[in-house]
């Protein structure tokens, strides 16, 4: 292990924390990013011995595409969770779903079900990497396999390319 792995085992989280502290105080002065940028190296230091081992490859394209995606998909789903909410609540058609994985790989799994979760309408219940299996909520699910069929082309087979896998 170098000093760089010990000192920031996870730069891009270090970076994101910092960034979000900065955001949180709605300050950016000297003092304020030096204490995000604490939090930022201290939060993944003590928490390094949790995290699965670092992927190999990591793609920014794939990731900028998804991340585009995934904004698209909140939005259009925070339009159709209010149309149900305001309109006639007897034709909802909530389901647990489960949905298989095609990857072994704890990020893609961890990744998916946060996505799932910000993606409103929808919530991740837990990710069983023994059965390679998500299991989620579905507020308004006509169709099983037409959810499950979205949340693999549109969110696991890009993090799959992403994390090359």
């Amino acid at each position: 292990m170098t000093l760089r792995d010990w000192v920031l085992p996870q730069p891009f989280l270090t970076l994101s924390i910092a960034a979000l502290w900065a955001l949180l105080s709605a300050d950016v002065s000297g003092g304020t990013l030096l204490l995000g940028l604490t939090l930022g190296i201290a939060i993944p230091l003590f928490t390094s011995q949790f995290w699965p081992g670092r992927p190999h490859t990591f793609r920014i394209g794939a990731a900028l595409r998804l991340m585009l995606v995934v904004f698209y998909d909140i939005i259009v789903a925070n339009f159709a969770v209010a149309r149900i909410v305001l309109g006639n609540v007897d034709g909802i058609k909530s389901k647990f779903v489960d949905v298989p994985l095609d990857t072994n790989d704890p990020y893609v799994a961890t990744i998916l079900a946060s996505i799932i979760t910000l993606t409103p309408g929808t919530l991740s219940i837990d990710v069983d990497m023994d059965k390679r299996m998500v299991h989620i909520h579905g507020l308004d699910v006509p169709d099983r396999s037409l959810l499950i069929d979205e949340i693999k082309t549109r969110y696991e087979a890009p993090l799959k390319e992403i994390f090359g896998c």
